[in-house]
Formats: C-alpha cells, structure tokens, sequence
C-alpha cells in the first residue's frame, strides 16, 4: 500500500513533457493504473488523503489526455 502511494507521489511530480504520442498514450495509461489501485486501497480505508491524491492524479490524465485528443491545454 505505502509503495503504491509512494508511486504515484513520484508520477504526480514527475516532469510532464512527452515528445511522442506513445509517451503521453504510456503516461495516461500508467496515471489510469495508479488511479484505479488507489480505489481499491480507499473503498477498504477511506483515507482522505488517498482521495486528494486520485484526484490530482486524474487532473494529470485528463490533461495528458486533452492533449492526445489535439486540443490545447487551455481550456
């Protein structure tokens, strides 16, 4: 559990700069994976904190995602 939440602490700050599109179609696949394995952790614990950091992580993949889809960042 420590390590997963370890994981994705290290995801959230990692530098988000894909060159290719199979970097950021990896990304939002490995943000998607972290998100969903938190879940499980939070329907056993509902800990607060894991809740704040699904919901950074999804702001991560919609973001990597708005981009896969051409869209600017902006919106």
């Amino acid at each position: 559990m420590e390590k997963l939440i370890e994981k994705a602490l290290e995801f959230e700050v990692r530098k988000m700069r894909f060159p290719t599109t199979s970097d950021r179609i990896m990304a939002a696949r490995e943000a998607k994976e972290l998100i969903l394995s938190l879940n499980e952790i939070y329907k056993e614990t509902n800990d607060a904190n894991i809740m704040d950091i699904m919901k950074r992580l999804t702001v991560i993949k919609q973001r990597i995602e708005r981009r896969l889809k051409g869209k600017p960042l902006t919106s």
